[in-house]
């Protein structure tokens, strides 16, 4: 069968990772017909004002009217860099009705709305691909799909968010607190002017229902993902977790139990032999564990312009092969099972919690049997700081149900002696 001389393209959106994405493709304009047996161009890029100049970028590739692109019969791949529900997903679904096959590092759009628009692509016998939609540069999405998938995969647990690793990473290291740490992080380009989505788990959120989706072969959203940020993390917490021999690290988990698939995100004590406990600064890595396999890791340059571009980049190529060979819509969406999510409440983790207790006798005793009439098992109770007539104690508790110790809190936080309960962090 024939093959195209040229394979058109269009981008959508032209900042940090459209100009990424942009220099990759000019940059590899003669390894092109090896890579895919045809040359790749970029013909339109859209962006909301035309006429500002992007440096780097041919200007007359530059337009702000979609039209001209959905109508353009010649363009065959659009990668969208947009971001955003709207207007991606219209575009995106125009594309594809259009017979038009898309490259995305939307997470937010496939999060919520992947199962509809991979099922419009197979309709149309279109590729829909989003590798950077989770971990940047990391290949994770398509060794799942592909290389991994002679694999009953039960766990999937990662960093997946560069910027609260970074604040974290710091604030370990020089034993700075938060507010502090994620100025710094502003200044250096790694946080936005709003942090929330990063700080408070949300983007890692979106990045974890991608995976638990493609790694399980069941349809998880963003909205069934259990969500807790960084930002009530403090010096103390560290500090003690540095003398239990773990690290503090915001991390993805996924899980496949007999129960249902559990999907968090939150702030865990890990330990240091633990091979996430040493990707620090703003580095990604996804921990996976399947029947055949075993445990496996991925490592890398979880954002930023050129890895994320990278991952971009792959799927294009990607992606005009399958036009090349006629084999477009070969892998349409994976999620043939339904398990159920498994309820918050019902999941099992080990706890550590800090509190401020009044320094007499007979306070620790009251405390363990709050914790023992509620079923939780401790592991070791420690008295670590004492300030007039309060001393902090820290408590680890055994594996218990999160109703467990949400219900031994509450009776906890009513009690004359518990002056404060400073914090509360699941251990991996």
């Amino acid at each position: 069968m024939e093959k195209k001389e040229t394979i058109q393209v269009a981008v959508l959106g032209a900042g940090t990772v459209g100009t990424g994405v942009y220099k990759v493709i000019q940059n590899l304009q003669e390894d092109m017909p090896h890579k895919i047996g045809s040359n790749l161009v970029i013909s339109k890029i859209l962006v909301r004002d035309a006429s500002k100049k992007r440096e780097g970028i041919d200007q007359t590739l530059v337009t702000d009217q979609w039209n001209t692109i959905i109508e353009d019969e010649n363009i065959d791949i659009i990668i969208e860099l947009m971001g955003g529900i709207e207007p991606a997903k219209t575009y995106i679904t125009e594309a594809l009705k259009a017979g038009k096959h898309v490259v995305t590092a939307n997470k937010d759009l496939i999060a919520e709305h992947g199962k509809e628009l991979l099922d419009l692509a197979e309709e149309n016998s279109c590729d829909l691909m989003f590798e950077a939609s989770v971990a940047g540069g990391i290949p994770i999405l398509r060794p799942l799909k592909h290389c991994l998938a002679g694999n009953h995969m039960t766990e999937v647990v990662g960093i997946v968010n560069g910027t609260t690793n970074f604040i974290l990473s710091k604030m370990t290291d020089e034993g700075v607190g938060f507010d502090e740490t994620l100025k710094l992080a502003q200044d250096l380009g790694y946080a936005e002017a709003d942090p929330t989505a990063d700080v408070e788990g949300l983007d890692a959120a979106r990045k974890v229902a991608i995976m638990a989706s493609i790694a399980f072969n069941s349809r998880v959203t963003f909205d069934d993902v259990y969500t807790e940020g960084i930002t009530e993390i403090t010096e103390r917490d560290i500090a003690y977790a540095e003398d239990m021999g773990c690290v503090i690290k915001l991390l993805g988990v996924a899980k496949n139990t007999a129960g249902g698939i559990e999907v968090r995100v939150h702030p865990m004590l890990i330990n240091k032999r633990h091979p996430l406990a040493s990707v620090n600064d703003s580095f990604n890595a996804v921990f996976i564990h399947g029947d055949a396999i075993d445990d496996a890791m991925f490592y890398g340059r979880g954002a930023g312009e050129l890895p994320t571009a990278s991952a971009v980049v792959g799927d294009v190529i990607e992606t005009a092969r399958n036009i090349q060979n006629h084999c477009t819509g070969k892998i349409a969406c994976t999620c043939y099972k339904n398990i159920p999510i498994k309820p918050m409440e019902e999941i099992e983790s080990c706890y550590y919690v800090r509190l401020r207790v009044e320094d007499r006798a007979g306070s620790l005793a009251s405390i363990a049997s709050v914790f023992g009439n509620n079923h939780v098992s401790i592991e070791k109770i420690v008295q670590k700081n004492k300030r007039e007539e309060f001393a902090e104690i820290v408590v680890i508790t055994d594996l218990v149900k999160e109703k467990d110790i949400m219900n031994s809190l509450a009776i906890l936080r009513t009690m004359p002696l518990v002056e404060k309960i400073s914090n509360v962090i699941r251990v991996y």
